[in-house]
């Protein structure tokens, strides 16, 4: 049975989550950032909205809602296991990140994603982002928004 929290896992938790998903990244994360750091920095400095089956993670999205402006919340890490896909998690972990950034004042939320991850994109799309622009310094990414108020 899943059940959803918010903030409650460890550094070791989302290293291994991280870990277990590498694969599903485009690219793999690991080929962009060292995982036991990525990990230790979700744990200290975002918003993590987590599904858990048990004791196991099995679904995180994490996001950096810090800007003194609330303009800005940037969503950096969406993630399911590869075995707990199509069962609505990131779908529910992103709805709870939209409304914890709307509830904080934030005025739009943003991510980016690789250009060829085509369910992401899916999924965003019926949550209502839209495309911003294509990054200038990462190509083949999808700048994306989404407005809160």
């Amino acid at each position: 049975m899943l059940t959803y929290d918010r903030n409650t896992s460890t550094t070791q938790d989302i290293l291994t989550q991280l870990t277990a998903c590498d694969s599903t990244f485009s690219p793999p994360l690991s080929t962009r950032t060292d995982l036991q750091t990525y990990a230790a920095k979700l744990h200290s400095t975002s918003d993590r909205f987590e599904a858990w089956e048990g004791t196991a993670l099995v679904g995180l999205v994490a996001a950096y809602c810090n800007a003194p402006d609330r303009g800005a919340a940037f969503v950096t890490s969406v993630s399911v296991l590869p075995e707990q896909t199509a069962r609505g998690i990131a779908a529910r972990l992103m709805s709870d990140c939209i409304a914890h950034a709307a509830d904080l004042g934030f005025t739009r939320l943003e991510l980016e994603v690789s250009a060829e991850a085509t369910a992401a994109l899916r999924l965003y799309e019926r949550l209502g982002f839209a495309l911003l622009a294509e990054s200038p310094k990462d190509e083949g990414t999808l700048h994306l928004i989404r407005a809160l108020s």
